[in-house]
């Protein structure tokens, strides 16, 4: 049981990781890719859907998406979004589709784009944490029900401790790498 609670542990935290590395990925806007899209969330019949799961995301250039919607009442709201979107994207109608040119990474976008990967770091670390806390919790409950003893309480709160440490760490490391290819693109 109480072995259980770190291997589940370690999962839900490689998810968080796993999460992490997939926002990272829509960060980076030097090249078209249909990823870039993937944080933008549309209202579909009063429910939020990802943008791709209601149209077609190609690639027309190295720098220009195109966007053909499957439901073309949804032009607007989609403009809307991806406008509002943290990617300060400037989508362009055409006809029926939807073109965004990337713009050049300047100084300042670069800058931006690093306090976004920040944040969204934070927001990783802050999974991790959770997770953390969840776990010693669980081990709390154990402890009260008499299942273990408060040597092995501890122990296993100082073991989860190293394992959210090592996560953090790991989250830190991503986070570093990405800003120094922000900076280098």
């Amino acid at each position: 049981m109480v072995e259980n609670i770190k291997k589940i542990t370690i999962t839900k935290m490689d998810n968080c990781i796993t999460l992490f590395k997939h926002h990272l990925s829509t960060l980076c806007i030097t090249r078209a890719s249909p990823s870039i899209l993937n944080s933008i969330y549309i209202n579909y019949f009063g429910k939020k859907v990802q943008l791709c799961k209601v149209s077609s995301i190609a690639i027309e250039n190295f720098n220009t998406l195109k966007i053909n919607l499957f439901d073309i009442s949804l032009k607007n709201d989609v403009e809307k979004a991806i406008k509002n979107s943290e990617l300060n994207l400037n989508p362009i109608s055409i006809g029926s589709a939807i073109k965004i040119v990337l713009p050049i990474l300047t100084e300042e976008r670069r800058k931006h784009y690093i306090k976004l990967a920040k944040s969204v770091a934070e927001q990783g670390r802050v999974c991790v944490r959770n997770i953390r806390r969840n776990a010693n919790d669980r081990i709390k409950c154990i402890l009260k029900d008499k299942l273990i003893s408060h040597d092995i309480e501890r122990r296993l709160q100082h073991d989860i401790q190293n394992i959210t440490n090592n996560f953090i760490k790991k989250i830190n490391q991503i986070l570093e790498k990405k800003e120094q290819d922000l900076i280098n693109i």
